[in-house]
């Protein structure tokens, strides 16, 4: 604790701003700890809470993951779970069958046991009706608009884009299969000129209308129970890269806005009462760039300016699709996308992977800045504002007013490690505090994961489905980078929920909670999640007042529950 005294004292007399000098402080404490192996204990920080102030429901369909099963969606009690990513583009419904893409040698293979139309699908929307969950869980389901469908061989057998004995040498074949390529020759040239008809059948809308037919003749529309969101495909802006075998040169904006437009009126002519997302675009470059001008930019040392850009009057990408949209829903009448998706992977070295060594802890602490804080530059390849949220609504705002937003795939890696529960955490209150209106981890993590007990920690902390609050507070604290908080109030029983997250390794962290506008009861429940991995319920913690004093272990979750007073 002298230690920690000195410290202060000397950061203080330092020239520096109030946040500058807060995590100077903390990384000279976090080096000493480091050095010396002891847990440290960090000065308080004053977290400020006004129940009064910055009010808004927290949509519950935040809390959504991709490809949870009914027993991973039950023990998450998880409001919404996406069929999605690269194969889904493929997909065969007629055969049950589809098409690995990049992700694995351009393989078309079986996606279930049989040949019933829809069948691996349709299980999986099963398995999240019969979930058991407090909000039930909403289905999510891709239509692909790529224009090529998966085929197999005779018994279901296997096909594959680029045959070695077909297309010569390759850089790298199937572990499983010498004759499987990966489409690259040995000198690392792509191999063109492919047959796409080799693994693939060309497919129209049409056949797809066939497919939403069969869901809704299957379980019903969207306002009767049956799905409730379906996906303009899956990262259209790369296909020439994932799907290269049948798609090659990327897609311009006006080939896009066709599929996108063609594909949305089939899914409202099937059913009116399901919601249309897109364009689901991977990330960064692609929310700006069709396709097509990421590929020649890349050719052309990003050079400016770009010829599909250029073409449609130097607009962005996203928010030329929004115009178009709010163009044909004046002409027509008819609202065609609901939600605007996309995807959002941070781009800092090692942050989305599994790594968590201490500078990459450090790293993942702060990129999720990147969500929502307009003064936060992307510490990646990007090197800019990202300000992701807000961006997304002021593109809407502008473009397409009444469109909701969504993230339909993240993920902030090492989920096996509590600093990948941390991220976790801290993304799920950043949905909520920046009124997001749904969100899909990728993919739904591990049960009885760290990240998996992070999610359970806002939507069934104590086994019993016990929720974080679905009303969002003002809530501030000094350093987020170190310790951020999230507060919520519950409508039904105005208990106010708070969750702090300590993101300091080897840092013990006192806080102060500060409440306005609310009067409590003497004592708050604990429920604690730490790198031991369970989620405890500790004992009750004194409130005094208006303020809560508690002391948080080194990187750990905590929720308070404070209960109204009369």
């Amino acid at each position: 604790m002298e230690l920690e005294l000195r410290l202060q004292d000397a950061v203080r007399s330092m020239r520096m701003s109030p946040t500058s000098r807060w995590r100077y402080r903390y990384l000279l404490i976090l080096s000493l700890t480091l050095f010396l192996g002891i847990n440290a204990v960090a000065s308080t920080v004053d977290i400020k809470v006004d129940v009064r102030k910055d009010r808004h429901p927290i949509s519950p369909l935040i809390y959504g993951v991709n490809f949870a099963n009914s027993e991973q969606a039950t023990l998450l009690n998880i409001t919404l779970n996406r069929n999605g990513g690269n194969a889904t583009s493929c997909y065969n419904w007629k055969i049950d069958a589809t098409n690995s893409g990049n992700d694995w040698y351009f393989m078309s293979h079986p996606d279930g046991n049989s040949n019933t139309p829809s069948g691996s699908v349709d299980s999986w929307v099963r398995g999240n009706m019969t979930a058991k969950t407090t909000n039930g869980v909403k289905s999510m389901v891709t239509i692909p608009m790529i224009g090529w469908a998966a085929k197999l061989g005779p018994n279901r057998s296997p096909l594959w884009s680029f045959s070695v004995k077909k297309y010569g040498p390759q850089q790298k074949t199937s572990p499983y299969n010498p004759d499987m390529g990966n489409g690259v020759k040995p000198d690392g040239q792509p191999i063109t000129g492919n047959d796409p008809n080799d693994a693939s059948i060309p497919v129209t809308v049409d056949f797809e209308k066939g497919w939403v037919q069969h869901l809704v003749s299957k379980f019903g529309a969207a306002n009767e129970g049956g799905i409730s969101y379906y996906l303009l495909d899956n990262e259209p802006g790369i296909w020439q890269s994932t799907h290269r075998d049948v798609f090659p040169v990327g897609i311009k904006m006006d080939d896009l806005f066709s599929r996108e437009l063609k594909t949305a009126e089939m899914i409202k002519s099937v059913d009116p009462s399901a919601m249309v997302c897109g364009p689901e675009f991977w990330g960064w470059s692609a929310y700006f760039n069709s396709g097509y001008d990421n590929e020649w930019a890349g050719a052309h040392h990003y050079q400016k300016p770009y010829p599909d850009q250029a073409a449609h009057g130097g607009m962005e990408m996203i928010p030329w699709l929004l115009q178009q949209f709010a163009a044909t829903q004046k002409r027509t009448g008819q609202r065609l996308l609901d939600v605007l998706t996309v995807h959002y992977y941070p781009q800092e070295n090692g942050v989305s992977s599994e790594n968590a060594d201490p500078a990459t802890v450090l790293l993942r602490n702060r990129s999720t800045r990147s969500l929502w804080d307009p003064k936060y530059k992307d510490e990646s390849w990007i090197n800019n504002t990202v300000d992701l949220i807000p961006r997304l609504r002021k593109w809407v705002d502008t473009y397409y007013p009444g469109t909701k937003i969504g993230i339909t795939e993240y993920s902030w890696g090492a989920e096996n490690n509590i600093s990948g529960a941390l991220a976790e955490a801290d993304v799920l209150g950043i949905f909520g505090k920046e009124n997001l209106y749904l969100a899909a981890r990728w993919t739904c993590p591990k049960t009885d994961s760290p990240a998996f007990n992070a999610i359970k920690m806002y939507r069934n902390y104590n086994g019993k489905d016990g929720v974080f609050g679905d009303i969002s507070v003002a809530c501030q604290t000094p350093d987020p980078d170190t310790c951020a908080a999230f507060a919520s109030e519950d409508s039904k029983t105005h208990q106010l929920k708070i969750m702090i997250l300590n993101k300091q390794p080897g840092v013990s962290q006192p806080v102060t909670l500060n409440l306005a506008g609310y009067h409590a009861k003497s004592s708050a429940q604990e429920y604690q999640l730490t790198a031991a991995n369970s989620i405890d319920k500790l004992a009750d913690v004194d409130v005094k007042g208006d303020s809560v004093s508690l002391t948080l272990p080194e990187q750990s979750i905590t929720l308070l529950i404070l209960n109204p007073g009369k």
